[in-house]
């Protein structure tokens, strides 16, 4: 991406935040970006939407690029899940931009967490997790693994649990040997002297 086409996608989040979604247009992120409306639309051909939908892949990057930074070097795949739904909803928790899209444009911000965006999301986690978790799981576990991390993670912070919180360590390790572990190997693995 180049360094224009990095304003641009800034400029676009500056602006969401400012006025909401629905209410930016394309000279709205033209101006803030300090680009003119024809580079604008040289750079994301289709305008607005083409735009929005870079800065979502961008900021998907950005999250499992963290989120496997966090995780990498885990030794078993307890550790490896219990630290992949613990940070992952830790940034969640974190995210700013997220949770004023949440509250401005809550609807489109929904839809990009589920129906719309779910698809997407999940490609990336394939991309980013599914080799780490190869290495315990054969490929098609290891997918499917992936695939229902995304969706419990999503769903957990979207409408959070009084009896689960992924967020703490001891809670999200209780739920991955109880819900997860055992649906993925034979039996629970856990290591030995691993806390209960």
């Amino acid at each position: 991406m180049t360094p224009a086409e990095t304003r641009v996608l800034d400029a676009a989040k500056a602006c969401c935040e400012r006025w909401g979604i629905a209410k930016v247009g394309v000279d709205d992120i033209a101006a803030a970006a300090g680009v003119s409306r024809a580079t604008l639309y040289r750079m994301f051909p289709g305008g607005r939407d083409v735009v929005f939908d870079a800065l979502r892949v961008r900021e998907l990057e950005e999250f499992f690029t963290r989120l496997k930074d966090g995780v990498t070097g885990s030794e078993s795949l307890e550790e490896l899940l219990v630290r992949t739904v613990v940070v992952a909803t830790h940034e969640l928790r974190a995210d700013d931009h997220l949770a004023l899209m949440l509250m401005s444009e809550p609807g489109d911000t929904l839809s990009q967490l589920t129906v719309q965006g779910l698809p997407r999301i999940i490609r990336m986690a394939s991309l980013f997790l599914a080799p780490l978790v190869d290495s315990f799981l054969g490929r098609a576990e290891a997918a499917r693994l992936v695939d229902l991390l995304a969706r419990l993670v999503i769903s957990y912070f979207l409408a959070p649990s009084d009896h689960v919180d992924l967020g703490n360590e001891v809670s999200a390790r209780a739920f991955v040997r109880i819900q997860i572990l055992p649906a993925f190997t034979s039996a629970a693995v856990i290591p030995t002297g691993a806390p209960s």
